[in-house]
């Protein structure tokens, strides 16, 4: 109760500042009204979908996309309420200046008030706009990043072996199959040897993921398709009725993976083998720093491969690899994680910044990283939670080229 009480507080306060910058901005009734009436819809919405028709903490597109636009508006109006609360502020300094020395000066209010409102408004109008903009176009803009990866130890077979990454399906979020479809068909076009699913199939539950079994299905490579679990995989954040429903979900789920033609390593291995030569697959379970489940366990996964074998990794959070994997009496040539999402908004530009709020939790949070002559690469996604779209971070496709020799070579 407190969190919905605090939550109207701040909603009252961004629509106040709002309909105050646009009243002065432009004068027209029309507008501060229609702004005040939007902002009690969204906010009304996100309610009831949050209470009345919440399913506990399942998530799904409704619950979403009244998060989605909820967020549009408070970035709308936080700007504006800022922007005026500091002129507010200076208004009251300046009032106590004058009363205290008896100055009669004034600094012409209402003009600098409306130019403040006006470019509060245009200040405004961008985070909005990237807002909706990742909610209609920016979470099915799917993008191919390409890496070559040198191994000195890499088997001379496997010289210019192609992998291709895909991570974070969260199946139960989206709700365009066209888009989708080209998705999965831009993964099969890059004639990979390999694919590898990194977690997190389903938000929630493994019905979730039945309108789209016969899409990721098609998914096809000369070697096979391999996955692992995410933390969404396991139903733990939905409120089963009992604990045989939970362990049926788990069972579904294996089975769905199963008949889409994805080989799940659930704490075990698999030889790719190639000219006689061969690469070790490891797959292990969530393992996430925090309260996240710790599940994966690399001394049961390669207790079948021998410590020498070129080893690729798969592990779903990208914490596993800091914590304990770079550290492991094991040397992993290349991990390949997922889980961050990038948390789908950043900013990335290519040789020049690469920046996302998610780095303050995560320090592999996005793209190749080399640490004891390992590497990981931690894929932003395929698709989208929470909210329903992205903004500067693309939900991503990774294909990664294995290449004999050092980097030098």
């Amino acid at each position: 109760m407190l969190r919905w009480i605090i939550f109207i507080l701040v909603f009252l306060l961004i629509t106040f500042y709002g309909v105050q910058a646009i009243k002065t901005a432009t004068k027209n009734v029309w507008l501060y009204c229609l702004f005040a009436l939007l902002g009690f819809v969204v906010a009304g919405n996100f309610i009831a979908q949050f209470t009345v028709f919440s399913e506990g903490r399942v998530l799904n597109p409704a619950k979403s996309y009244a998060f989605g636009f909820l967020l549009a508006y408070f970035s709308l109006g936080l700007v504006l309420a800022l922007l005026l609360l500091g002129e507010d502020a200076f208004r009251l300094i300046q009032g106590v200046y004058n009363k205290w020395v008896g100055s009669s000066q004034t600094f012409h209010v209402a003009s600098r008030r409306k130019f403040i409102s006006q470019v509060a408004l245009g200040l405004a109008a961008v985070p909005f706009a990237s807002i909706l903009y990742g909610m209609y176009k920016g979470k099915y803009r799917f993008r191919v990043l390409s890496y070559a990866l040198h191994f000195e130890d890499l088997p001379d077979a496997f010289d210019g072996y192609r992998i291709a990454q895909i991570s974070d399906i969260h199946s139960g979020s989206f709700d365009n199959r066209e888009k989708i479809e080209y998705g999965v068909n831009l993964i099969n076009e890059q004639k990979a040897d390999v694919i590898f699913f990194t977690g997190d199939m389903v938000n929630n539950k493994a019905s979730e993921m039945l309108p789209w079994k016969d899409l990721f299905g098609t998914l096809k490579a000369k070697d096979g398709v391999f996955s692992v679990l995410g933390n969404h995989d396991y139903g733990d954040y939905v409120d089963w009725n009992s604990k045989d429903d939970k362990t049926q979900n788990f069972n579904d789920l294996i089975q769905l993976q199963k008949e889409m033609g994805f080989k799940l390593l659930m704490n075990e291995s698999h030889y790719i083998e190639k000219n006689g030569q061969k690469i070790a697959v490891v797959g292990v379970e969530n393992w996430g720093r925090g309260g996240f489940k710790k599940a994966g366990d690399l001394k049961k996964a390669t207790q079948n491969i021998d410590v020498n074998d070129f080893k690729i990794l798969l592990s779903h959070d990208p914490s596993h690899w800091e914590d304990e994997v770079i550290n492991d009496r094991v040397h992993y040539h290349l991990t390949l994680s997922g889980h961050t999402h990038g948390m789908q908004f950043g900013i990335e530009i290519p040789g020049w910044v690469k920046w996302s709020p998610i780095k303050w939790r995560y320090k592999y949070w996005a793209g190749i990283y080399k640490e004891m002559g390992q590497y990981i690469n931690v894929n932003r996604g395929f698709g989208y939670l929470g909210y329903p779209g992205r903004v500067g971070i693309w939900p991503e496709i990774t294909v990664i080229e294995l290449k004999k020799g050092s980097n030098e070579a």
